[in-house]
């Protein structure tokens, strides 16, 4: 999948004056690839469009301006992109009252290898996990996720762990956004 380069970037005002005219594109890329899972997890697969709408709200919020800031941004975010046969996935879990929450993500985690991309042949596959998201017996709501599918076709994500065990069936529109993203060259 093609990274995000510097010069793809625009600095945060340009952006301003432009993210209206930006963000429709950038809102239905995100929602094609959004995939809801049982009530608290929500898999958003990331592309070059995701991504780079990530960065540039991020360089808009924070009012990034300092080039060595802006390239760090780049490179973070970019980490979030797969590769040739390999899907790249921002897993949110979302519980809303703070005290469940906590309690969730102490028993929750071992969540990440329980996560999966189902193919169409039936293989389950098994995410790649980042444990920089996950440290002293807490799991951190925000997970992300390399699942390498290689030539196989998403037809369904799920989870497996106790208490959160849910399955979702991909829409046309979720499998053939995931279809495209393996299929464009890096």
């Amino acid at each position: 999948m093609k990274r995000v380069r510097r010069e793809d970037i625009l600095d945060y005002v340009t952006y301003g004056e432009r993210r209206d005219a930006m963000r429709p594109a950038a809102l239905a890329a995100k929602d094609a690839r959004r995939v809801q899972v049982g009530e608290h997890l929500t898999f958003l697969f990331e592309n070059t469009v995701t991504v780079r709408y990530q960065i540039q709200e991020m360089l808009r919020i924070e009012r990034i301006v300092r080039e060595a800031d802006i390239l760090h941004e780049i490179e973070t975010y970019n980490e979030l992109l797969g590769g040739p046969g390999v899907l790249g996935c921002t897993l949110l879990v979302g519980i809303d009252d703070p005290a469940e929450r906590e309690r969730l993500l102490t028993a929750w985690v071992a969540l990440p290898e329980h996560v999966y991309v189902r193919l169409a042949a039936g293989a389950l596959v098994r995410p790649q996990v980042d444990e920089r998201q996950r440290g002293r017996g807490r799991l951190s709501s925000v997970q992300y996720l390399r699942f390498e599918v290689g030539a196989g076709q998403p037809v369904a994500v799920g989870c497996d762990l106790a208490g959160a065990q849910a399955e979702t069936s991909l829409s046309a529109t979720q499998r053939a956004a995931l279809l495209a993203d393996l299929e464009v060259a890096p």
